[in-house]
């Protein structure tokens, strides 16, 4: 369940400002991960700049984060930090009308006083992460690593007498589909 409180941290109070630029930071903490309750990140720490044009009609955010998020690590489960660079905009737009945020336009009622900026936050730190998520070669937990290797040639050979001497298991089905495409070749 996400926890507003903890997402006060990222708010702009803009009423009162005047027409014109403002800068603004925001500290990234585990806090902004924990109240989105996703297992994809384990936490992070970083920091945000936001540079808040101020108009009558709109407010225009360009936003750069800088943070390191820790994920699981694709090969070997265990933590692993990841950089994160990102520049963005968020266009905020006033309405009567009740309109949905698309991820570029944040529509707010006119008599609102202040823009949240935890969700386009936290959502650009989720797109910004790879496809593949690792450690650097050699960073990853060799326990875990040694389980997805077959560590000598004899092993490999055991396994493999093992799979032709029984085939009506899924082994032997691969080993005879294997003998069978070197057949072809």
């Amino acid at each position: 369940m996400l926890d507003m409180e903890q997402l006060n941290d990222y708010k702009i109070a803009f009423r009162g400002l005047k027409n014109g630029d403002h800068d603004f930071c925001f500290e990234i903490s585990d806090r902004l991960f924990e109240a989105y309750e996703n297992p994809e990140i384990n936490g992070g720490k970083g920091e945000v700049r936001v540079r808040l044009n101020r108009s009558e009609t709109q407010l225009v955010c360009d936003v750069e984060i800088e943070a390191e998020v820790v994920v699981p690590c694709d090969r070997c489960l265990e933590d692993c930090p990841i950089a994160i660079d990102y520049e963005g905009r968020l266009v905020v737009k006033f309405s009567e009308e009740e309109l949905e945020y698309d991820g570029e336009v944040m529509w707010l009622y006119p008599g609102e006083s202040e823009v949240d900026l935890s969700h386009y936050i936290y959502e650009s730190i989720i797109l910004s992460l790879p496809y593949q998520r690792v450690h650097a070669d050699g960073a990853c937990d060799p326990a875990m690593m040694a389980r997805f290797t077959i560590g000598t040639q004899e092993e490999l050979e055991a396994i493999e007498a093992r799979a032709e001497e029984e085939p009506s298991n899924e082994w032997g089905k691969l080993a005879a589909l294997k003998a069978q495409m070197e057949q072809e070749d």
